[in-house]
């Protein structure tokens, strides 16, 4: 058996003593405790007095005891830590409000602006100033604000245009609630705050951009445009505060459960039958594409004039979406006066020379109208079965069809009650209803004062009939859905 010094070095250190204890175990060799001890010899025996026991002062060993006082009257150093910093003020609101908005503003005019000025130069039709001029009308023209011309009111929106206007105001209103330092706050108030800020800035420059625009050929109502930015600020930025504070979650848990889940299929269903619209709306434009290709060539304005053209056609790609779901839906739309286009009626006049025409139908449609038509329905019906995916296995396991727990294990699903179910079935029918509706008022307008006045689907016919469309299929969907479980 090896043998070590009791304290390493003369150190006073119980640590060091501790130690040097542990590498005695560790050179300890194992006993063999199999082999008998010899028997005890009878011889008689003598006490030794302490100071006379052989053995030098190195093997002398005293012991220390390490404990918790010990342990305490040891020297402590802290280990520092990275320090969280202290909690600010964040920015003023009206600064965060003011910087977010004009950078929205910018992002969102600046492309059309190119667009429009790369056309006009290279056509020489105008300098830089009157592109710019052109470009802020287009602008003004996709916040839905009508513009006055000699042959009438412009007042068809490019909804692409206004896609991109709504998330760059979303996207304002969440940089704005991150400024201020109310992110993650669960405040409503807060939120709205944000949204009416954003709002007030985007109204100043509106009205900033109708009076330039406001002159010889275009005519621009102020108080039409203070009125549309106010409504579109208000309503993008809102939806970014609430993002951003997360106040979603605190409005959507203080809703019943059936109205909750109702919401959320409803939109799923409206954006599902948009869907279904832009692919058969594309596919009739790619079969028609010839004829696009001829309408474009027409024009005759040069590689930039016809460039401007198809990106014309492509702002305008949205509103044709939301005219074919209106058409798979039953009501269809209109190009012009005394014209509609239905799965049952095609009734036109001179339409408009634009490529998108290119996918009008030329007749009613037969056996193939039947098939389109179960298109809404089938999309309702899908829309049905991720509402009960989602009640048996929740949000984040619903395409998974599994519930799994925070270790990993996959535990067995619950059904879902049936009037919850069919509540929330029947609810989802008016909420798209009323968001198709929307679309269909906001893609149509008018080009001109004459036969182009009317354009696009009527919004009340269509959210009639998307309502009850929406609410039987997606009743039917969920709750084939919840009894025809897969074992």
């Amino acid at each position: 058996m090896s043998s070590t010094t009791d304290r390493p070095g003369g150190s006073e250190d119980p640590f060091a003593v501790a130690e040097a204890l542990q590498s005695v175990v560790r050179d300890t060799a194992a006993l063999d405790r199999e082999r008998p001890a010899p028997p005890p010899e009878d011889r008689p025996t003598e006490a030794i007095p302490a100071g006379e026991r052989p053995g030098s002062e190195d093997d002398r060993r005293d012991t220390v005891i390490v404990d918790d006082a010990m342990l305490g009257r040891r020297e402590t150093v802290r280990v520092p830590t990275q320090r969280r910093p202290a909690p600010g003020r964040g920015a003023p609101l009206p600064v965060a409000a003011l910087f977010a908005t004009v950078w929205a503003a910018l992002l969102t005019y600046l492309p059309v602006a190119a667009v429009i000025g790369l056309a006009r130069t290279l056509e020489g039709a105008g300098g830089l100033v009157a592109a710019a001029h052109a470009g802020l009308a287009g602008w003004l023209l996709g916040h839905g604000v009508p513009i006055g011309t000699s042959i009438g009111p412009l007042a068809l929106a490019p909804l692409l245009l206004t896609v991109l206007i709504v998330w760059r105001l979303n996207r304002a209103g969440l940089h704005v609630t991150r400024a201020i330092g109310a992110r993650r706050s669960g405040s409503f108030a807060k939120a709205l705050l944000v949204a009416v800020a954003v709002g007030t800035a985007y109204t100043l420059i509106g009205v900033l951009a109708a009076q330039l625009t406001d002159g010889r050929g275009t005519q621009i109502s102020t108080a039409r445009a203070a009125s549309h930015f106010l409504a579109l600020g208000l309503a993008g930025a809102l939806l970014g505060a609430l993002r951003g504070t997360g106040a979603v979650s605190t409005l959507a848990r203080r809703l019943p459960p059936a109205l909750r889940h109702g919401i959320r299929t409803g939109l799923v269903a409206a954006f599902l039958v948009v869907g279904a619209g832009a692919v058969v709306g594309g596919l009739a434009v790619a079969l028609g594409g010839a004829q696009a290709a001829e309408i474009i060539a027409n024009y005759r304005t040069g590689v930039a004039g016809q460039a401007g053209i198809t990106l014309i056609s492509v702002g305008y790609a949205v509103n044709a979406t939301i005219w074919v779901a209106a058409y798979l839906l039953g009501p269809g739309f209109a190009i012009g006066t005394d014209s509609a286009v239905r799965l049952t009626e095609v009734t036109l006049g001179p339409p408009p020379m634009v490529p998108l025409i290119a996918g009008l139908p030329e007749g009613p449609l037969g056996a193939a109208g039947t098939v389109l038509l179960a298109l809404p329905v089938i999309a309702g019906a899908v829309a049905g079965w991720t509402l009960t995916q989602r009640l048996r296995f929740g949000r984040d396991n619903a395409w998974r069809a599994t519930r799994r727990t925070g270790a990993g294990k996959v535990t067995a699903a619950a059904e879902p009650p049936w009037p919850l179910v069919i509540m929330s079935g029947l609810l989802a029918g008016p909420v798209a209803g009323l968001v198709l509706a929307g679309l269909a008022w906001a893609s149509g307008g008018a080009l001109g004062s004459g036969r182009l006045s009317r354009i696009g689907p009527d919004p009340i016919q269509t959210g009639i009939v998307a309502a009850i469309v929406v609410a039987v299929a997606v009743t039917l969907g969920a709750a084939a859905t919840r009894a025809f479980r897969r074992r």
